[in-house]
């Protein structure tokens, strides 16, 4: 219990913390003041003539379905002005994501409904960046520093404080991120009762939104301990940030290009970034017009999916497996 004591006073006294800290705040605050001074409590009128936009919306949707099946059957002229699927069931109404509602039309007016996921998205991402970065630096300096080296006199057990200083660091990212995310998100409820509209808060929106915040917590703390992993690997910090730099540019976009130039199938399936997002959004789809070369099927589906299962094993096999490593190699390795 002391040495995980003494490894959150610290964690807590780095300055790199402190400053990423002070980032954090700061772009909540720079976000929530833009959405405000972006937003405001839409009168009567406008939300009278909103909803009567999204109700002729929806009108033109079932318009649109009921000409397509009619030209399908045979009962209506083939219009070549106007285009219609081959299946109509793809404008099917019912079968649409989201129909059109009064808050589509309300330009300049926020809602919290509408717009709440796509804020928790962009905190997701500024704290994955934040416990990537924290965890990479903690171990970094204090392996540069000698400072792993003090701290085995005191206690001489290596698994013991690496291990020690993992947990502190997941736990001090989990409790911060889950801090965050509910000052962030009851920040802007408030904006949307007081200055925009608050939309459908039902129990639907609540439970995907709070699954994709519980999502967003296992990547943070993946990340977390990624940074950690790669810096204990390459004993220092700029391990971390230049293995980071080189995915990206090596794989992410120099792979990503190779396999376009050689036609290679599901390219995506390859990278990194989209179990990413397929984990996050609880999957995620893809278009890849080669899976249908030279098939002679009309039927011919040229999506295929992700499903979150499969992202969630590759992220553990990564961050798991490196973790495993960064733990053998520092219960073995020379630290002077």
């Amino acid at each position: 219990m002391n040495l995980v004591r003494a490894e959150l006073e610290r964690l807590s006294a780095r300055r790199f913390v402190q400053l990423m800290l002070v980032l954090l705040v700061l772009a909540f605050a720079v976000t929530a003041a833009t959405t405000l001074a972006g937003s405001h409590k839409p009168s009567v009128s406008e939300l009278n003539s909103a909803r009567a936009q999204a109700a002729e919306a929806r009108r033109d949707m079932e318009a649109s379905h009921q000409e397509c099946l009619a030209r399908q059957n045979g009962t209506l002229p083939a219009d070549t002005d106007r285009y219609f699927p081959s299946d109509c069931s793809e404008i099917d109404p019912i079968r649409q994501d989201r129909l059109p509602i009064p808050a589509d039309f309300l330009p300049g007016v926020f809602s919290f409904a509408e717009q709440a996921q796509p804020l928790l998205y962009f905190l997701i991402a500024f704290l994955v960046l934040f416990g990537f970065l924290v965890g990479a630096s903690y171990i970094g300096a204090d392996l540069t520093s000698g400072g792993v080296v003090n701290l085995l006199l005191w206690r001489p057990r290596r698994v013991t404080v690496l291990a020690a200083k993992l947990g502190t660091l997941l736990g001090t990212v989990l409790a911060l991120a889950v801090l965050a995310s509910v000052a962030y998100l009851a920040t802007f409820w408030v904006i949307g009762q007081t200055a925009g509209l608050p939309g459908r808060l039902d129990g639907d929106f609540w439970s995907s939104l709070g699954a994709v915040h519980g999502r967003g917590l296992v990547l943070v703390l993946l990340a977390s301990a990624l940074g950690f992993a790669i810096a204990t690997l390459g004993r220092h910090t700029s391990a971390a940030l230049g293995a980071f730099a080189a995915y990206a540019v090596v794989w992410e976009l120099g792979a990503r290009l190779v396999l376009e130039i050689v036609d290679a199938r599901k390219s995506d399936l390859f990278m990194l970034s989209s179990h990413i997002g397929a984990w996050l959004n609880g999957g995620a789809r893809f278009y890849d017009e080669r899976l249908c070369t030279g098939s002679t099927g009309l039927n011919c589906d040229s999506f295929y999916t992700i499903s979150w299962g499969s992202s969630l094993l590759v992220l553990l096999v990564l961050a798991g497996g490196l973790t495993a490593a960064a733990f053998a190699v520092f219960r073995r390795r020379d630290l002077i």
